[in-house]
């Protein structure tokens, strides 16, 4: 009898530490440094060096002590730990909003999902590993240097092209119309004007799908709800965001940490209507003047920075450079992920960690 195939990534999960996996190094102080291994190199610091052949062949979970006697746990990285290391052009969603995503929206094994807004791939990773293998999701962004660095990532972190997965180019009213009218499971958009697709994820959406939207301030948070009512086709929105506060933790010394992570962005989910179905109609509203023209919806007006050519180019060049190290496709100079501190392919060195 065939064993089964394992899923995409799988392998690089678990087993033995080899040569090409990407590990995360943590030191007493809780500082990580993430390298991928290479048979033969070094990894140093000003706190001394240790040969990445020390590391090969054991198990994770080993703790390894460099020339000057410091130690370091080796661990692969779990994917909450790549997606803030990874090489990114755009902001990333938040680990905290993934998995409220996957939950909230109900992404399951075997879904078809349309995202919108791929930014640096960080909320793809997340839906390929719940819709597995054989299900379908359909990435769409507009810039495709940021679709390059996303492929780059998510390669790095699945070991390869994952087989349910395909990116497309352009703006998400036309790609998606491009599907089978009602196919749609799912749909997930990460991008300035949501509301202004809506006509579009209703005609892909099947019955009972769930159209999901991720947006950045109350303002945006408001149009995309009440425009979801206007619509007609959709059921009541609900909107929510999560914050996460981190404990100290040692002895008595019981407390909250000083620092959390606090408002990211917002949720807002709503079902499909069958065709032809009403919701039922709210006997609340808000004035539609209350709303500013279409014109005053830019990046700029809701405080967000705005990501130079420069930085992308840089970016992408680095996501893909790690990407082909990882698999080796290519030997060459590589970067501390977590830091982005350089580090050389033929020592291993790094600038240091944070």
């Amino acid at each position: 009898m065939t064993a089964p195939t394992p899923p995409a990534g799988a392998d690089a999960r678990r087993g033995p530490l080899r040569a090409g996996d990407r590990i995360q190094l943590t030191d007493a102080k809780g500082r990580h440094h993430t390298i991928v291994l290479e048979a033969g190199k070094t990894f140093h610091t000003h706190r001394g060096q240790f040969s990445h052949d020390e590391i090969i062949g054991r198990p994770e979970g080993v703790v390894v002590t460099n020339t000057a006697g410091y130690d370091y746990l080796v661990l692969r990285p779990l994917l909450s730990d790549f997606v803030m290391s990874m090489p990114r052009g755009a902001a990333v969603i938040y680990p905290k909003d993934s998995g409220q995503i996957i939950q909230m929206a109900d992404i399951y094994p075997g879904a078809t999902v349309v995202e919108a807004g791929v930014g640096s791939g960080a909320l793809t990773m997340s839906l390929l590993r719940a819709v597995g293998d054989h299900g379908r999701l359909v990435s769409i962004e507009r810039r495709e240097d940021f679709a390059d660095i996303a492929r780059a990532n998510v390669e790095s972190h699945f070991g390869g092209p994952h087989p349910a997965w395909s990116v497309e180019i352009g703006d998400f009213a036309d790609r998606v119309r491009e599907l089978e009218p009602g196919t749609v499971d799912r749909v997930v958009l990460d991008m300035l004007a949501p509301w202004e697709n809506l006509e579009a994820a209703a005609d892909a959406l099947a019955p009972g799908g769930v159209f999901l939207a991720y947006v950045a301030t109350a303002t945006q948070l408001s149009r995309v709800a009440e425009e979801l009512r206007s619509h007609g086709g959709y059921t009541e929105p609900q909107a929510w965001e999560s914050m996460v506060r981190t404990w100290h933790l040692e002895g008595l010394a019981v407390r909250p940490d000083h620092r959390m992570i606090g408002h990211t962005g917002f949720l807002i989910t709503s079902r499909r209507l069958a065709p032809g179905q009403t919701a039922p109609v709210r006997t609340r509203r808000p004035s539609k003047g209350a709303y500013p023209t279409d014109a005053d919806w830019t990046p700029e007006e809701l405080g967000e920075r705005s990501v130079s050519d420069k930085k992308v180019r840089r970016v992408r060049r680095d996501a893909e450079r790690t990407r082909d190290v990882e698999m080796g496709l290519m030997p060459g100079t590589t970067e501390d992920i977590e830091t982005g501190a350089p580090v050389d392919s033929d020592t291993g060195a790094e600038d240091g960690g944070r």
